[in-house]
């Protein structure tokens, strides 16, 4: 008769007491490259290595901008047409604002960088 369920790929880790402890990695340890929290911050410090481009600015300014748009409407209880024509204006402010200030961050990174006292 064919088996009806699927065998465990680990062990149960059973306590005296009774209780089943998590499952989790039960081989060998990992090695330094292999875990996960060294990756994350590897990836951010190559995303902040990077210099800042107006595409990204230009996405920052929106998700702002739709931000803005639903304080204005729903907490200030603004018209739409009028909550809309504020929220386009600054959308426009936004998105040099964002850029200049990532310009300035990525400049200051990387004369911290230069100085040999990076994060």
């Amino acid at each position: 008769m064919a088996q009806t369920r699927r065998k465990r790929r680990t062990k149960h880790r059973g306590t005296p007491a009774g209780t089943i402890e998590s499952r989790g990695r039960t081989g060998r340890k990992p090695r330094p490259e292999e875990r996960k929290g060294d990756r994350a911050p590897r990836a951010k410090r190559d995303r902040f290595a990077q210099p800042p481009t107006w595409k990204g600015a230009v996405s920052r300014a929106a998700i702002a901008a739709g931000i803005f748009l639903v304080a204005v409407a729903a907490i200030f209880r603004q018209k739409i047409v009028g909550a809309i024509s504020i929220t386009c204006f600054m959308f426009l402010l936004y998105i040099p604002m964002s850029y200049y200030t990532d310009l300035w961050l990525y400049r200051k990174r990387q004369r911290q960088k230069a100085e040999g006292k990076a994060p």
